[in-house]
């Protein structure tokens, strides 16, 4: 099977830049291996904290940006003004929706409650087989062992067929992680599962 042409990969980070100097690191080296594989950024458009870190790291390499801004959030003067492409949405549905249709993969870096709502949208979708993007985790610091370990439960405890922990690539380097998105393999799990013991209590 052929390694998965990224062109566009969508980026969903912090808009701070976290208590310890690794995340601004690796968000920069990150936007510099982009650019170096002519893969383009796409991803909030905000100028401040992890994300404004990445979009300035694609740029001063050559990169090509694409940020995707709410109005609301334009108007408090966090949009990024430099990049090669602003898109302006009425909302942040449009937004989250409009990251998702110009992505061919997806990658979560650490964040707060945003970035975790956006990734585990594209898990949800992935795992309804209404995409079959990759979807990769950027763990530095080990930020996303305790989200893993919770999916991990999830799937033990019968509520996500254990395949779909298959639907993450995960690395705590970016050249790794893009290596694994590449190759990634879609698996098309069963998603309602009845338990063995159902049989037993209504039979």
């Amino acid at each position: 099977m052929s390694a998965i042409k990224l062109n566009n990969i969508t980026v969903y980070c912090g808009s701070n830049f976290g208590e310890i100097p690794d995340y601004y690191h690796h968000a920069q080296i990150l936007g510099e291996r982009l650019a170096h594989h002519n893969i383009r950024l796409i991803y909030g458009g905000g100028n401040v904290g992890l994300m404004g870190t990445l979009a300035d790291s694609m740029l001063s390499h050559g990169g090509e940006v694409i940020g995707v801004i709410p109005t609301f959030l334009k108007q408090k003067e966090v949009a990024h003004l430099g990049l090669t492409e602003l898109i302006e949405t009425p909302d942040m549905v449009s937004r989250k929706t409009k990251l998702i249709e110009l992505a061919d993969g997806f990658i979560a870096m650490a964040g707060g409650l945003g970035t975790y709502e956006e990734l585990f949208e594209v898990l949800s979708i992935t795992q309804l087989n209404l995409i079959r993007k990759p979807i990769g985790l950027l763990n530095v610091a080990h930020f996303f062992d305790p989200l893993l370990d919770m999916l991990a439960k999830t799937a033990k405890s019968g509520f996500m067929p254990k395949e779909n922990l298959q639907l993450l690539c995960i690395a705590d380097n970016s050249e790794e992680l893009l290596h694994k998105m590449a190759n990634f393999k879609f698996i098309n799990a069963p998603k309602w599962v009845k338990p063995a013991w159902l049989d037993e209590i209504v039979s």
